[in-house]
This record gives C-alpha cells, sequence and structure tokens, in this order.
C-alpha cells in the first residue's frame, strides 16, 4: 500500500508540475501578445499622437498643432519615436500579463469573489506599470518643442536627468498612479459585458471587429474620463529641475491659466478620443487575435 501511496504521490505532485508549467507557458503568452499589441499600436498611431500632445500642452487648436508639425518636417515626425515604443511594449506587456499572473494567483490563494480578485489584479498591475515613469518622462521632454534644441534623442534626456538625481525620472509620478490603477479595473471590468453585447460573432473576422469595437469604445471613454489627468501629468513632466509641486496646486495652476473653464481643460480631448479609439481597438484586436492564434 505503501508503493501505492508513494507512486499516487508521485502521479499528483507531477500532475502539479504540468498544471505549473502550463500556468506559466499561458501567462509567457499574454506578456508577449500585449508587448506586440503595443507595437503595431504605436507604429501607426505615433503622428496623430504628436498632434494632439501639442494641444495637451500648449491648449493651441487642432489646424495650429497640425500646421506646427507640417513646420518641423518630416525628419521630425517619428522624432521621439524610441521612448513611446519601448514604453508602451513594456507598459502593455506588463498590463496584460501581470493582470493575468495576479488574478490567477489571487484566485488560488484567496476565496474572494472574482469581480475582488480582478479588481484587485488590475490595481496591483497598474502600479507596478507605474514603474515605467521614467519613459513617459522622456517621452514629454522629447515632444515639447521648448526642449528641441537641448535633446536631440531619448539617450541624451537620460543623461540630463541623471544629473538631478533619481526623483527626476520620476517626476509626475501620482497623476500617473490615479490613473493606472482605476483605470485598468474599468478596462479589464467592462471588456467582457461590452463584448456580450455586441452581435455575436461567428467567423475569425467578425470577433477581430468585436473585439476593435469593445477596445475602441473602452479605451475612448476611459482617455475621456482621464483627460484632466493627463493634462496636469504633461504640465508636471514638461519641467525639468526645480520644486516638486503637488497634483492639486498644478491642476489649479492650470484652471486659472484656462480661464476656470471644462471645456478648455479638456482641449485636444475630442481629437484624444479618436485616436483612443483607433489606438486601444488596434490594441485589443491585435491582442485577442495573437491569444486565439497561439
Amino acid at each position: 500500500s505503501s508503493m501505492m501511496d508513494s507512486e499516487d504521490l508521485v502521479i499528483t505532485s507531477s500532475k502539479q508540475d504540468i498544471a505549473h508549467h502550463i500556468v506559466k507557458v499561458s501567462s509567457g503568452k499574454h506578456y508577449f501578445c500585449g508587448y506586440c499589441a503595443a507595437f503595431t499600436n504605436i507604429a501607426i498611431t505615433f503622428p496623430i499622437q504628436k498632434v494632439l500632445f501639442r494641444q495637451q500642452l500648449y491648449g493651441v487648436r487642432l489646424r495650429e498643432a497640425v500646421y506646427q508639425l507640417q513646420k518641423d518636417g518630416i525628419r521630425n515626425l517619428y522624432r521621439g519615436l524610441l521612448p513611446p515604443l519601448m514604453q508602451k511594449t513594456t507598459t502593455l506587456a506588463l498590463m496584460f500579463g501581470l493582470y493575468e499572473d495576479f488574478s490567477s494567483l489571487l484566485q488560488r490563494h484567496t476565496n474572494a469573489p472574482e469581480l475582488v480578485t480582478c479588481s484587485v489584479a488590475a490595481v496591483l498591475a497598474g502600479t507596478s506599470e507605474a514603474l515605467l515613469t521614467p519613459f513617459e518622462r522622456v517621452q514629454t521632454l522629447l515632444q515639447d518643442y521648448k526642449h528641441h534644441d537641448r535633446f536631440t534623442n531619448t539617450y541624451q534626456a537620460f543623461r540630463v536627468l541623471k544629473d538631478y538625481g533619481i526623483k527626476e525620472y520620476y517626476r509626475g509620478l501620482v497623476p500617473i498612479l490615479i490613473r493606472n490603477g482605476p483605470s485598468n479595473v474599468l478596462f479589464f471590468g467592462l471588456r467582457g459585458p461590452i463584448k456580450q453585447c455586441l452581435p455575436e460573432a461567428t467567423s475569425y473576422s467578425a470577433h477581430l471587429v468585436n473585439d476593435f469595437i469593445c477596445g475602441g469604445l473602452l479605451g475612448a471613454m476611459l482617455g475621456f474620463l482621464f483627460f484632466p489627468i493627463n493634462v496636469v501629468k504633461a504640465r508636471m513632466q514638461s519641467q525639468i529641475g526645480g520644486e516638486f509641486q503637488s497634483f492639486p496646486k498644478v491642476f489649479m495652476k492650470i484652471w486659472l491659466e484656462r480661464d476656470r473653464k471644462l471645456t478648455h481643460l479638456f482641449r485636444g480631448a475630442h481629437l484624444n478620443y479618436h485616436r483612443s479609439i483607433i489606438s486601444w481597438g488596434i490594441i485589443n484586436a491585435t491582442y485577442e487575435f495573437l491569444l486565439k492564434l497561439l
């Protein structure tokens, strides 16, 4: 009987090993799909992002922002592509991968309802993503034409910030944390329900369209919701050196500058809305497509 027991033990432990291996492989898949989804998206939407950024930072109208970019020339159109490419691919790999990892971890080790474990997993993933703030920081500096003469590339911007100490890399961390957690909770929480509301997909292409619509709607909604937070973040991160002003202080400053008008605070939001539909549509559709493919 002890022989039988030890055989059972071996079978059970090897089953656990296999299960553990499957979990590892499947979570690795989520990181990879997130990475590729981000890459596809950035390559397509980077120029739109530049126009939007000009509007966010200076409150200029759409035509003026486009005119500024035309004046900068084609050579500068993809200038500053590397930081968002590095930041977005890594961020989305972490966002999808960590969310899956934290979800399965919490579901295995707690008896909390699924809604709770998924929400906590989403917040944890969003908070972990904030470690990559330096990339967002450098991207802001490279896109701000006031710094064009000072920096020519990503490496240079990183080097200049180094002189100010590690804290300077994380300027604007607070708005990023305020944004990341809640937006992840809403994104992962509403993705399923929204897709269920759409007409049932019967083919590959129909699934692709549904995933695009679902991601696009969510992205646009969240982009609009958190737009003022990103305006504050852009303002904080376009500064080099000097005092670290609190989130409320910077917000009030912008609020007064823009005549205490909500419409002025949301300048560029309509373009952000359209860009988010395209961006998150591409991201969600690419992610789900690759997930089925693998």
